[in-house]
């Protein structure tokens, strides 16, 4: 059997490449959640997808931390390789140790069948800057944007940056640098960003910068400065920067302020942003269990719109780690990494309709839910961080 070997950091595009995969039937696998109605409305279901996706026999995924659907509806995942132990790479030990198995690429597309279609990532792929590689440490958010353009963004040591690749992995640009960072009023800097979104109307790179800064700013694809920067209810970002690198440890610790829903700050993971057709962008502030919504008007400009708190006693890990739409716009999914679920509302009105999903490692549950999104069909993919370490497809059965 040919051996597909340290593949981590290469580019590689399957275009009817053979690769060794187990043979499963191809019916899929569809196995029901549990669902929670919070309403008497009629609310999208969905059944998790056990059969999907399908990857060659050796690759394993580590920590999944980036997801995106492209217009194509080819589904692209963003993973930690780096994230994996020794035991778990046997395959590439000297001499192997086991006859499995190896790291997965960072960046996987898959079809929407789920197979692998696109794998590629690491250094090679990203340009050296002051002799510093400026590919991430640990790579966190990913976005597809609309002209076939890749976003990624980084959150370990360093990691001030959000670089941008054709499908292929080929550099084109980034915002910031690694090692670089200057706090929250910067406009040419990043303090740790978590997720990205590209605004084609006006041509701007929206980034939720949230790890160590902690706000809302909107970069110029041309010149790469901010046009925007925004805090909590739209004021200036006026908090306090985490101190320090920001670790895996510290997503679990309270953080100094406490959760508070209604907090004039920002809290110190702004983990998500994403924007809808009618302009309205969403940023989760994961700390203060709270979707900040902001409006794009006319004229450009963001203003703050509205507060939707999601589950606000929880705390350990928080809430609100990322948000997709259905495909009409009409449901807004929000992904609440620490009571395991998928929260579903009314978006117009943020009418709570009832969520899926538990905490639990089986199909159909979720250990540390990190992101969330939607093909044109209404089916829902997420992935997983910490152990959870995948992604899984939620085939739409419909709404009732």
């Amino acid at each position: 059997m040919h051996r597909i070997s340290k593949l981590a950091c290469l580019a590689i595009a399957f275009s009817g490449t053979a690769f060794a995969e187990t043979k499963v039937d191809s019916t899929p696998a569809l196995i029901d959640v549990p669902t929670y109605k919070n309403s008497d409305q009629p609310m999208p279901r969905f059944a998790v997808d056990a059969s999907w996706p399908t990857l060659p026999e050796t690759w394993l995924l580590g920590q999944t931390s980036g997801l995106s659907v492209d217009k194509y509806d080819h589904i692209w995942i963003l993973q930690r390789p780096n994230s994996l132990g020794g035991l778990d790479k046997g395959l590439v030990a000297d001499p192997p140790t086991a006859v499995c198995c190896e790291p997965a690429p960072h960046i996987i597309r898959f079809k929407p069948d789920g197979t692998v279609d696109k794998a590629w990532g690491g250094p090679s792929h990203a340009p050296d800057i002051d002799g510093v590689n400026q590919w991430p440490v640990n790579v966190h958010g990913l976005y597809v944007d609309s002209k076939d353009s890749v976003w990624i963004a980084g959150n370990g040591k360093d990691d001030h940056v959000v670089l941008n690749f054709t499908f292929d992995g080929e550099f084109l640009n980034a915002i910031g640098k690694r090692g670089d960072t200057r706090g929250n009023m910067d406009t040419s800097t990043l303090g740790n960003p978590s997720d990205i979104y590209h605004d084609p109307m006006h041509d701007e790179v929206v980034i939720s910068d949230g790890y160590i800064n902690a706000r809302l700013a909107s970069f110029a694809t041309d010149n790469r400065q901010a046009t925007h920067i925004l805090g909590a209810y739209g004021n200036q970002p006026t908090g306090p920067v985490r101190e320090g690198d920001f670790d895996q440890s510290q997503a679990a610790q309270p953080q100094q302020q406490g959760v508070d829903v209604e907090n004039p700050l920002f809290g110190n993971i702004v983990h998500c942003v994403n924007q809808a057709s009618d302009g309205l962008i969403y940023v989760c502030d994961r700390r203060n269990n709270r979707v900040q919504i902001f409006k794009r008007g006319v004229d450009g400009e963001i203003a703050f719109a509205e507060n939707l708190v999601v589950r606000g006693e929880t705390g350990g890990l928080g809430t609100a780690t990322d948000v997709a739409f259905s495909p009409d716009e009409k449901y807004l999914y929000v992904a609440d990494m620490m009571n395991g679920r998928v929260w579903i509302y009314l978006r117009d009105s943020l009418t709570l309709l009832g969520s899926f999903g538990r905490n639990g490692r089986y199909p159909g549950q979720f250990t540390w839910l990190h992101s969330v999104d939607t093909d044109s069909h209404g089916n829902i993919y997420t992935t997983e961080v910490n152990t959870g370490r995948r992604v899984q497809k939620f085939s739409f059965l419909g709404v009732y």
